[in-house]
């Protein structure tokens, strides 16, 4: 199938050689030129500009968007749209909130163009391993591109399906997401506490590898941690520092509007902002109050 590829990040780039060796042509665009020599290299078609990919392709044109949510997205959706033509799909693999999917597939609606929201899972195993496609938007739109789906996915009818209508993919992905925040965050306590036992000295490599096999918790996050701890138990030179790509806030907020109890992934969340104070006000005024109503010591901090 013809298509382009816009945003050649860790995720596209790839995305783009797993189609090309699923023999479909791609045309590939990034503001990077490296980045586009670099598909150019593994038999993409490269693009300089997003009027050239519409040259490049044939109606009804396929343009799979993979650049990062928010403003960047908003902007390179409607910049295609001014280009298109009538029958044209965009395709939104990025994490877009659900909202705006629904909002921009009614604005392209307007213009005779189609949106499909498709929520992706896999990160930079996907080359390799399939990704994970949670596909929201017209059924007989999101039939048509079923070989696209094919290809990237695990296997042609595993890891990916339509899940409902526009904005069910990204709504789909953003739950996936929740989910991640809680078991990552209940992986990472309870190694915390084996390492806490130092009167055993484990080995919290061995342990991470004999779960993964027959274990009610083996998972690929904790392949992933056995990996992680085969390289550096001790994980020296990692900043306790905990990022998040907006989705754990947004699935957050979307329990709350349902009235749905959601603790885990809500103290899941809260937990990786706490991780990015190294010394937080919080803990400093609960030591205060304690000195203040007990008498208890307080611990002067060190002046360099």
């Amino acid at each position: 199938m013809d298509m382009a590829m816009v945003g050649l990040g860790k995720m596209g780039a790839n995305m783009a050689v797993r189609l090309l060796r699923g023999g479909h042509r791609v045309v590939a665009y990034d503001i990077n030129e490296a980045s586009v020599r670099q598909l150019e290299s593994s038999g993409a078609e490269g693009a300089r500009t997003l009027e050239e990919i519409v040259v490049k392709l044939t109606p009804p044109r396929s343009v799979w968007v993979m650049v990062p949510s928010g403003i960047i997205t908003e902007t390179t959706i409607n910049n295609l749209a001014d280009h298109l033509t009538t029958g044209d799909t965009v395709i939104d693999g990025g994490n877009s909130n659900y909202k705006d999917s629904q909002r921009r597939a009614e604005q392209l609606r307007q213009k005779g163009l189609n949106l499909i929201d498709v929520g992706t899972s896999g990160g930079i195993w996907g080359l390799s391993a399939g990704y994970s496609l949670m596909i929201g938007g017209e059924a007989d739109n999101v039939e048509r591109h079923r070989p696209i789906f094919e290809t990237l996915a695990p296997a042609p009818e595993k890891g990916w399906g339509h899940v409902g209508p526009g904005g069910a993919g990204h709504f789909a992905k953003m739950i996936h997401n929740g989910i991640e925040y809680g078991l990552m965050q209940a992986y990472a306590e309870g190694f915390e506490i084996l390492k806490a036992k130092r009167e055993f000295d484990l080995d919290l490599h061995q342990i991470a590898e004999i779960w993964q096999f027959g274990s009610v918790v083996r998972s690929w996050l904790l392949d992933l941690t056995a990996l992680a701890l085969s390289e550096d138990q001790d994980l020296k030179g990692i900043k306790a520092w905990v990022p998040d790509s907006g989705e754990g806030w947004w699935t957050v907020f979307e329990a709350v509007d349902l009235d749905v109890a959601a603790p885990v992934i809500t103290l899941a969340l809260q937990r990786r902002l706490r991780s990015r104070s190294p010394e937080p006000f919080s803990d400093r005024l609960l030591a205060a109050l304690r000195n203040q109503f007990g008498g208890h010591a307080i611990i002067p901090e060190k002046v360099q």
